[in-house]
C-alpha cells in the first residue's frame, strides 16, 4: 500500500507513520520540516496555510492508495489538499474528533448525533469543533462519502504525546509524595491509545471502509484508579495516591481535563461527552485497544527518553495543577 501522511512528524500522524511502516507499506510524508520525518519515509516538505504551499503533492510527485490528514485548523486547508488529490488518491482518511457533536453530548452517543451547526470546508480557522466539521466536509466534498474515512477521535494518550495529558500525570507521580487522586477510583474512562488509533486506520484503508467513525475505547477499558496505579508504579512506585471526593475538588475550585487531566467528574455534561460515547461501531471494524498499563509504560519510556519534558503543541494549553495548589487541597485548606 502507498500511504501519503499530511503531517507524520507528531503523535498521531507518527503512530501512523510507524505502524505502515512495520506493515511495509511505501509511506510519503508532507511536512513544514519543523520536526523531523521517521526515518524510512519519503519527505516533502510544504505549508498549507502558504501561498503555493501545496506545490511539493503537484502531479509529479505520485499517487497513493490512501491518505491520511489529522489537520485542526482553517478547514480550507483540508479543502484544498483534498480537491488536489482526489484523482490520484485512492481513499481520504481525515481524523476528526468527538467535538463535532452538538453540546450536551448524551451518554452512550452514536455517529448519528447531531452535530455542531456552522461549519463550513471554505471556513478559516473559526473554533476547535467548527474547524474540524468543517475538515470533515472538505474531504467528503472532495473524495465522497464512498471514499472518505472520518475518525472522531476522543482523548489520545500514548508516546509522543503533545498535549500534555498523560505525561503530566507521569511527572507528578514520579515527583512522589501525596498526590491528589480525582475519584471516584472506579470512574470508567475512554481514551485510545494512538497507536491503536493508527493501527485502526490502516486497518480501515485495507478494508476500504467509509463514513464516521467513534474512535476511543470502550467504555471502561481501565478506570481512572488503573490509569493513577499504572503511572505510580511505571516511575517508581514513590508516589501516595489520595483519593478525593469530586465535591472537594470543584469546590476548591480546580478545572477537570485541565487542571487534572483525563479526570471529569461523573454525572456531569463533560463526562457523558468525553468518556461515554457509543464506539460499537469502531470495534466492530477492528478496534483493538492495548492494556492501560502498556500505555503508561511506553509513555514513560520514551517520557524518558527525551529528558523527561514532553513537546507542546503551541495551540493548545498547557495542563496540570500547581504544586501549591494540590498541597491545599490536600490539607483541607482553602484554594
Amino acid at each position: 500500500m502507498r500511504l501519503l501522511v499530511l503531517g507524520g512528524t507528531e503523535f498521531v500522524g507518527r503512530a501512523v507513520v510507524e505502524a505502515a511502516l512495520g506493515r511495509g507499506w511505501e509511506v510519503t510524508v508532507f511536512h513544514r520540516g519543523r520536526h523531523e520525518a521517521p526515518e524510512g519515509v519519503r519527505s516533502l516538505l510544504g505549508d498549507r496555510t502558504a501561498l503555493d504551499g501545496l506545490a511539493a503533492l503537484d502531479e509529479d510527485s505520485g499517487d497513493w492508495d490512501v491518505v491520511v490528514d489529522t489537520w485542526s485548523a482553517a478547514p480550507r486547508a483540508v479543502r484544498d489538499t483534498a480537491r488536489l488529490l482526489r484523482g490520484r488518491a485512492g481513499r481520504y482518511v481525515y481524523v476528526s474528533s468527538c467535538s463535532v457533536y452538538a453540546w450536551p453530548r448524551p451518554a452512550g452517543y452514536t455517529e448519528r448525533a447531531p452535530l455542531v451547526d456552522g461549519a463550513s470546508p471554505d471556513a478559516d480557522q473559526t473554533d476547535y469543533a467548527r474547524d474540524k466539521r468543517g475538515g470533515e466536509l472538505a474531504a467528503v466534498d472532495a473524495f465522497g462519502a464512498d471514499r472518505s474515512v472520518l475518525v472522531r477521535a476522543g482523548l489520545i494518550l500514548g508516546p509522543y504525546e503533545n498535549i500534555g495529558r498523560l505525561p503530566w500525570w507521569l511527572n507528578r507521580t514520579a515527583r512522589g509524595g501525596p498526590v491528589l487522586a480525582p475519584g471516584p477510583r472506579d470512574l470508567p474512562l475512554q481514551y485510545v491509545d494512538a497507536r491503536d488509533l493508527a493501527n485502526w486506520i490502516l486497518g480501515a484503508a485495507e478494508r476500504e471502509l467509509s463514513g464516521p467513525y467513534n474512535l476511543i475505547s470502550p467504555q471502561g477499558h481501565a478506570t481512572m484508579g488503573e490509569l493513577l496505579h499504572a503511572c505510580t508504579e511505571v516511575t517508581g512506585g514513590a508516589a501516595e495516591l489520595r483519593w478525593t471526593e469530586p465535591e472537594v475538588i470543584l469546590g476548591a475550585g480546580i478545572e477537570p481535563w485541565t487542571q487534572l487531566p483525563v479526570w471529569v467528574p461523573p454525572g456531569s455534561e463533560g463526562y457523558d461527552a468525553l468518556h461515554s460515547a457509543d464506539v460499537s461501531r469502531a470495534v466492530a471494524t477492528g478496534l483493538r485497544c492495548r492494556p492501560v498499563h502498556e500505555t503508561v509504560a511506553d509513555t514513560w519510556a520514551w517520557l524518558r527518553s527525551i529528558g523527561g519534558v514532553a513537546p507542546q503543541r503551541p495551540d493548545r494549553p498547557a495542563v496540570g495543577l500547581a504544586p501549591e495548589v494540590e498541597a491545599k487541597v490536600l490539607a483541607g485548606g482553602e484554594v
